[in-house]
């Protein structure tokens, strides 16, 4: 899942704790086959809500005294809605987390580290990618089994590429590849551009840039931001040339429509988007035949953004046991085998076959591949914080208010100041 939330954390964190404090979850766990319960379980993504409720029914089928009660909040609300009731004492017990904001949770009790559990289970780890088990775990303890993953590629425009007699991109092309196709599919005139240099702290566009040129957005032990580094100013430049050179929008343009939105009306030829976007792009009228994807291009190395959802169970739950089992059984091969076939990329290895089948139209395994140069996606405990102050001080280089190293150095010196509050 490629969202990230800014929520108001730092007070958030506060009234998290607070509530935790009062937290009945370190209560001995009761034996998960001997009381009739239901389980509340949290999501965010209407077109996942039937293989929820699936996996939710194969369950119960294997523990017929568990009940899954599926809870589908769109993302718009769901953060909201979840803050509410975690404050309130009244969090679900399984909900979805994602990499931005697991920090904050788990750094102020509100979900279960799951450590004794997969230890007492013999819960192989080992079977999802390692970046992602990275990903949700604090203070060295895994806090949940990744559901899902998701890498980014170029989606293309095969028609504007003929058109224009510029060779599909390569599965070892480069940045100067990139661009050298950009600057010839591009026609400003004619509103269309080889590609679209969003700014966005989501996952598909400059943290890719910046791993690819060597830079960090965040030291590994989250207390520096990479921003003032020599490598990462080269990833974002990457983007602002683009705009300069006129081979993609200005920002107002892709405020005012969104690039996915560009894209699907021809009017873009490259698109930095996730392996999410296969279904979209499947059912849509104008791109269903007409695009196809690619690896990001290789800067000083090839390099993608890893994200992906895991099941976290409530540190309130009132069933700890059904809970783990119910999560566990969520990142297990047969639950990978169903979500292959109806969702998203599985995150088990080994299981991804079906997504790759479900659409042999799309050149789906180049998100799979993807997964042996793959880097997490960087969080903090207050990853919103400094997501905001990325949009502010890198709108000034996406606009040409600021060269961009300028505005770079000014985000690195306001992100150190978030960070040292944590």
């Amino acid at each position: 899942m490629r969202k990230s939330a800014r929520l108001g954390a730092a007070v958030f964190g506060v009234v998290l704790a607070v509530s935790a404090c009062s937290a009945g979850g370190d209560e001995p766990a009761a034996t998960a086959g001997q009381e009739k319960v239901t389980l509340s379980y949290a999501m965010w993504d209407n077109n996942q809500k039937p293989v929820m409720e699936e996996l939710g029914k194969a369950f119960t089928a294997a523990h017929p005294n568990i009940t899954v009660n599926v809870q589908l909040t769109p993302w718009e609300g769901y953060w909201t809605k979840l803050k509410a009731a975690a404050t309130g004492g009244a969090a679900p017990d399984v909900f979805w987390m994602n990499g931005p904001n697991f920090q904050l949770y788990a750094s102020n009790g509100v979900i279960r580290p799951l450590e004794e559990e997969i230890t007492k289970d013999k819960v192989d780890l080992s079977v999802y990618p390692k970046p992602l088990i990275d990903l949700y775990t604090f203070d060295g303890k895994h806090f949940g089994l990744p559901k899902d993953m998701d890498t980014i590629g170029v989606w293309y425009n095969k028609s504007l590429f003929d058109a224009k007699k510029v060779p599909y991109p390569a599965d070892d092309w480069t940045w100067s590849d990139f661009n050298e196709a950009a600057a010839k599919l591009s026609d400003p005139a004619k509103g269309v551009y080889g590609t679209a240099a969003q700014l966005t702290s989501f996952q598909e566009y400059q943290y890719n840039t910046i791993d690819q040129a060597g830079g960090f957005v965040i030291s590994p032990d989250g207390k520096k931001s990479g921003y003032d580094n020599p490598q990462t100013i080269e990833g974002l430049r990457f983007w602002t040339d683009l705009i300069k050179n006129k081979q993609s929008p200005d920002l107002k343009t892709m405020t005012d429509t969104f690039p996915l939105q560009l894209f699907e009306a021809g009017k873009i030829a490259m698109y930095w988007g996730g392996s999410w976007n296969v279904s979209e792009f499947a059912k849509n009228d104008y791109t269903k035949d007409k695009v196809d994807v690619a690896p990001l291009p290789k800067g000083q190395k090839q390099a993608t953004i890893i994200h992906g959802v895991a099941n976290v169970v409530s540190a309130k739950t009132g069933h700890p046991a059904q809970a783990w089992e119910f999560v566990k059984f969520l990142g297990s091969k047969q639950a990978a085998d169903i979500l292959g076939k109806k969702g998203p990329i599985p995150a088990y290895n080994g299981t991804q076959s079906a997504w790759v089948a479900a659409h042999p139209e799309f050149k789906l395994q180049t998100f799979l591949d993807a997964v042996a140069y793959a880097a997490p996606f960087p969080v903090s405990k207050n990853t919103a914080a400094w997501n905001e102050a990325e949009l502010t001080y890198l709108t000034k280089a996406w606009t040409g208010e600021e060269p961009v190293e300028k505005a770079a150095a000014e985000l690195a010196t306001a992100m150190n100041a978030l960070l040292a509050k944590e």
